[in-house]
């Protein structure tokens, strides 16, 4: 994926967030953060379990947010790390291939196997009911892989959910990842290095169709839209409120969030800085910001001329000297 694992002076704005939401869940082991370079806005989380996870960002998503929106799709990724959501889904995708692979030789061997069982079994008679039960058995082997899948795809939309319920309470600010979600869901670009066995770690579907709505049975992720109004429709930051979002929003009694998490008081949502206060990067600082570490990152080496131009020198350059395209100066490499 060309991801490049980063030190906190690589980029301090994004460490010290991964930081503030490992101590906001409870995480005793700080996670490895990676930078994609991908101008796609997407991030996703990695690892058997928190003390082996990982969490990757792309260039274009850095680019974009402002603090409080990175703080929420941080939030959400680590929640991945803290509820094991990554060995959840690994093991999902197991059970789920062994179905599909039981189901496929089970219905070669009653197609091409027990053709001469049935024409000896025709022969005494008793073809008739085989044939039934052939066709029964075929059509379990059929729909059985469709239902597993619809299964799985269940399991890691409520994931999903769980996940940005976690980020409302680990930020303390719900309208941060309403905010990064609204951005993510008017992205017209697709991650080159997603694949469908990780798309259920990403924050939101890498695969899924243009737009904000685009979500069916078979998705990883629930529609963005229906997760930003959840997630604006929360009078707290807690579990409860949350659940209590989604009751409403769905019009029924069934929630979302585990029980055992309910019992948890409410939370006040917090009031933080608007981009455009001090301390807060626009985007177009954000850009370079996120350009210039992922130069350090590909080993270049940055010259600064006199007249202000900075010279991007590729690790395999081999000549002593460099000229200024702009002042003709030279620079000693």
């Amino acid at each position: 994926s060309g991801a490049k694992k980063i030190k906190p002076d690589d980029h301090p704005r994004l460490y010290n967030v991964v930081e503030e939401m490992k101590i906001a869940s409870g995480l005793e082991k700080m996670p490895d953060i990676y930078i994609i370079d991908d101008p796609a806005l997407n991030a996703f989380a990695t690892g058997r379990d928190p003390n082996r996870a990982s969490v990757a960002i792309t260039s274009g998503l850095l680019q974009k947010l402002n603090r409080d929106e990175l703080q929420g799709v941080i939030g959400h990724e680590i929640s991945h790390v803290k509820n094991r959501d990554v060995l959840l889904m690994a093991m999902c995708s197991v059970v789920l291939g062994t179905i599909v692979l039981l189901a496929w030789y089970g219905s070669r061997f009653l197609i091409f196997g027990g053709a001469g069982s049935r024409r000896s079994s025709s022969s005494r008679g008793g073809g008739q009911a085989q044939i039934i039960i052939l066709i029964v058995a075929l059509v379990f082997m059929i729909l059985a892989p469709i239902f597993a899948q619809l299964i799985y795809f269940a399991i890691s939309r409520k994931r999903e959910y769980l996940a940005d319920a976690s980020s409302a309470l680990y930020t303390r600010y719900p309208e941060g990842l309403a905010s990064a979600l609204e951005k993510l869901g008017a992205a017209t670009g697709q991650l080159k290095s997603a694949n469908k066995a990780t798309a259920p770690m990403y924050i939101v579907n890498p695969f899924r169709q243009k737009g904000m709505k685009a979500s069916d049975l078979s998705s990883t992720h629930p529609p963005i839209s229906e997760r930003i109004r959840i997630l604006r429709a929360m009078s707290g930051a807690s579990f409860n409120d949350y659940d209590q979002a989604y009751r409403q929003l769905h019009g029924g009694d069934k929630g979302v969030v585990p029980a055992a998490s309910l019992a948890a008081a409410t939370v006040p949502i917090t009031t933080v800085k608007l981009e455009g206060e001090a301390g807060e990067l626009n985007e177009t600082q954000r850009a370079r910001e996120t350009s210039d570490v992922m130069w350090r990152l590909s080993n270049y080496n940055t010259i600064t001329c006199d007249c202000g131009t900075k010279l991007r020198v590729p690790p395999n350059f081999k000549e002593p000297q460099i000229r200024c395209p702009h002042c003709g100066r030279t620079h000693r490499v």
